[in-house]
């Protein structure tokens, strides 16, 4: 049979196209037109909806999609409402409005309201093709806290991690400009201290209310929190304080409020830590999975090889294979 070529091939972050790239990190931010998408949702089947939240106005959807060739391919499709913004609402409230009553009550009533189009925007996140292990990660399952040992890590987690392959790829194309160079905020360019501040993809960058942005690290032999010791102090520090004047300098937000975290387990294998507005319910600010930066530093300064000697909590999915194997080990 023969191969299938796809145009949209590259890994899923290289395509998540923004209105408003930053460029090299000294321009306004201003909006420009993105472009057209080359995925088809034409060709897109769908399975099954994997989880959705009423709450964050998500939903999580798997389907099949259809390749010139006759193949059919995996992808998840994420669906977000996005938030109001304070310079569209004269365009939603107004004479014109299509408001639509559903019940009144004496001075309290409640209507359905219609917004145009231009303002009735959907962020839309494609992962694709996808593996199982995506389609797995954003499933609705039962979670298991893992209380892990320094032991634990070293005979059962570290193993598992090793054996496991999943493709960074897109990560060091961020860090090499191969990728989303025009949407750096700020890169300090030191290969052993500096990283990259890039805006994440859950972050239309159109009001700081949700404001959500990654630095990743540009030493690619730390992972995550385990492999941090006191020599990793310089970089901890300079990722804080020009990261926080940076989103300063772009943004207007100051430090104190952001919440600047790294997750433990992360969700890839190359260490990065998330600067998110404090009064956004980010995802994975979860006590048992988010660290504050500013602790881990405290916390190596106080112990240089702190987080090779802790016991780190954390949560898995019931099909997690990691969980297996701490079942396995007798360790639940």
């Amino acid at each position: 049979m023969a191969e299938c070529v796809r145009d949209n091939a590259e890994e899923p972050q290289l395509k998540m196209h923004k209105a408003n790239g930053s460029g090299d990190g000294d321009g306004d931010g201003g909006a420009v037109e993105a472009p057209r998408s080359r995925f088809n949702l034409g060709s897109f089947r769908l399975e099954k909806i994997l989880r959705g939240s009423a709450r964050d106005k998500t939903v999580f959807v798997h389907g099949k999609v259809e390749e010139d060739c006759g193949d059919d391919q995996d992808a998840v499709i994420i669906l977000e409402k996005t938030p109001f913004r304070e310079e569209t609402l004269p365009q939603l409230l107004n004479k014109n409005a299509d408001l639509r009553l559903q019940m009144q009550n004496d001075i309290y009533s409640t209507h359905h309201l219609h917004a145009p189009s231009a303002l009735n925007e959907i962020k839309t996140t494609v992962v694709y093709p996808a593996t199982e292990k995506h389609i797995k990660k954003y499933l609705q399952q039962e979670m298991h806290l893992i209380n892990e040992t320094a032991d634990d890590y070293k005979n059962i987690t570290a193993p598992y991690l090793q054996s496991q392959s999943f493709s960074i790829q897109w990560v060091y194309n961020i860090l090499e400009k191969k990728a989303e160079a025009d949407r750096i905020i700020h890169e300090h360019p030191d290969p052993k201290n500096g990283f990259i501040l890039i805006p994440d993809f859950k972050w239309n960058q159109k009001q700081v209310d949700d404001l959500y942005a990654i630095a990743i690290a540009h030493r690619r032999e730390v992972k995550s929190l385990r492999d941090l010791t006191a020599e990793h102090l310089p970089m901890l520090q300079t990722i804080l304080q020009e990261g926080q004047m940076a989103i300063f300098k772009r943004y207007n937000v100051p430090k104190s409020s952001l919440r600047i975290y790294l997750h433990y387990q992360p969700s890839y294998y190359h260490l990065h830590v998330h600067f998110t507005a404090v009064g956004y319910d980010a995802p994975g600010t979860m006590v048992e999975r988010a660290h504050l930066l500013s602790s881990v530093i405290e916390n190596l300064q106080l112990d240089p090889e702190y987080y090779q000697k802790q016991t780190l909590t954390f949560a898995l999915k019931a099909d997690d294979p990691l969980l297996q194997k701490f079942k396995e080990e007798g360790r639940l």
